[in-house]
């Protein structure tokens, strides 16, 4: 499973400053970072992961999104337009991704799987922000600048606000 210190060392490689946050209490998930950090949700990154029904065929697809706004799963369907998607379950999560569910971070997920960047969340974003995100683990959390984090997460960024992201 991936976690902070293969994030911390990914990072590092590449010369972006980040920090990794210890956490005062125990995540569950990533949607809990705003109350944990006391930072708006606005500037929390989640990783939501779908099972996506598409001519026949189902396959994982990743969103990452804010907390504030995180894409209902009739969203997903209009946007790729699927006939059928539904949340994954925390085994698919944790097999398909390397983290685990509920913890997933936008960074070092695996090249096969499809994932998407709600391009609300990069366009309402100041490049030189800091945003929070998950580590994989329940006690750390991952702090970094916008502009570092958008390019490294290989994620293909979709327009999603014509479909109407729940809030």
């Amino acid at each position: 499973m991936q976690d902070a210190l293969a994030i911390h060392r990914w990072l590092l490689a590449r010369q972006i400053h980040h920090e990794i946050v210890r956490l005062p209490r125990v995540l569950t998930s990533a949607d809990e970072l705003p109350e944990v950090l006391g930072v708006p949700p606005e500037t929390c990154v989640t990783v939501t992961v779908f099972e996506v029904t598409t001519r026949g065929c189902r396959e994982p697809v990743a969103v990452i999104s804010s907390v504030a706004r995180k894409p209902r799963p009739s969203v997903i369907a209009a946007a790729l337009g699927a006939e059928r998607v539904r949340p994954a379950s925390s085994y698919t999560v944790n097999a398909v991704t390397d983290y685990a569910a509920g913890l997933v971070s936008p960074l070092l997920l695996p090249e096969k799987l499809t994932l998407l960047i709600d391009r609300r969340l990069v366009d309402a974003t100041d490049p030189d922000a800091f945003v929070h995100t998950a580590t994989g683990e329940r006690m750390t959390a991952l702090r970094l600048r916008a502009v570092h984090l958008f390019p490294l997460a290989s994620g293909k960024p979709v327009e999603l606000a014509g479909h109407g992201l729940a809030s």
